[in-house]
């Protein structure tokens, strides 16, 4: 049962105290289906205990905290990190789906964006993962992020082959469909500035068959490690190596260590989502 506190069927039927946030809640009584509810009812938030950790959970995740150092710091259970982590990047997935939506008119689409993959690994560098994203210059906001598998390259190749087996390369349906998520906020006549990967140009006609595809020589990280920060001199992709440079300094599942790195893609895309909401609402 959904119905208005205005209806004229409903009355007000005292309040009760929330503990987990010292809020007066007010109750209400259906006469027509004789049944109680609350103003909290509908929330997303609604039965849990402690929802007052849902947003410094969310901080702590998106400032480089892992999930342990979280729960030592706010005083929590492991599994309830784990647990209001979840349900709050469900949360900012739907923040940023209306963030997107302010996006829709004609005067406010996109006629340039940059877009190029950063790469981690889960478990095992033999176990690579990419994560292609998708970012407005000059606001740096993020309009689209994913997580996929990608086989292992180079020197690790023929002995990730031989432990783990083939591993599918999962980059251009995981690009195709990040592009489709952004397709209703940007122009037919979009341009896309990417580095010079031969697969872009590809990936980019099969959504945008009209867009504009400009490609600049990509350089060396300044840092071992870092390889979104480049050596001096003009970075014509620095809008999107500077949030990428953010994610990984942020993101404590990016961190070049084994007790950080992920072992599961969907809790990393899980970080991305809490990350990508704290980036676009406050730090831009």
């Amino acid at each position: 049962m959904k119905a208005s506190p205005n209806s004229v069927h409903i009355v007000r039927k005292g309040f009760y105290f929330r503990s987990s946030d010292s809020k007066q809640i007010h109750r209400y009584f259906c006469y027509a289906c004789r049944r109680s509810f609350s103003s909290a009812s509908w929330n997303p938030c609604f039965r849990q205990k402690r929802r007052n950790l849902n947003r410094r959970i969310q901080l702590l995740r998106a400032s480089g905290v892992s999930q342990r150092r979280t729960a030592f710091l706010i005083g929590a259970n492991r599994k309830t990190v784990v647990r209001k982590g979840l349900f709050m990047a469900e949360q900012a997935k739907l923040r940023h789906k209306e963030f997107l939506s302010s996006f829709e008119s004609d005067k406010n689409k996109f006629a340039f964006l940059q877009m190029d993959e950063m790469e981690s690994f889960e478990k095992s560098k033999c176990l690579p993962v990419s994560i292609p994203i998708i970012v407005a210059p000059r606001t740096r906001k993020i309009l689209a992020i994913g997580v996929c598998s990608m086989p292992a390259k180079g020197l690790l190749a023929e002995f990730s082959r031989k432990k783990y087996g083939f591993r599918v390369d999962e980059r251009s349906q995981t690009m195709s469909r990040l592009l489709r998520s952004i397709s209703h906020v940007t122009r037919p006549d979009v341009c896309f500035l990417t580095d010079e990967n031969p697969k872009y140009p590809k990936w980019l006609k099969s959504v945008f068959p009209h867009a504009k595809h400009i490609t600049t020589k990509g350089r060396r990280g300044c840092t071992v490690g870092q390889g979104e920060l480049k050596r001096g001199g003009y970075d014509p992709l620095f809008d999107l190596n500077h949030t990428c440079a953010m994610i990984r300094a942020n993101v404590s599942r990016l961190f070049r260590r084994t007790w950080n790195t992920t072992k599961k893609r969907e809790r990393l895309e899980a970080d991305l989502a809490l990350y990508v909401d704290i980036h676009n609402s406050i730090l831009t």
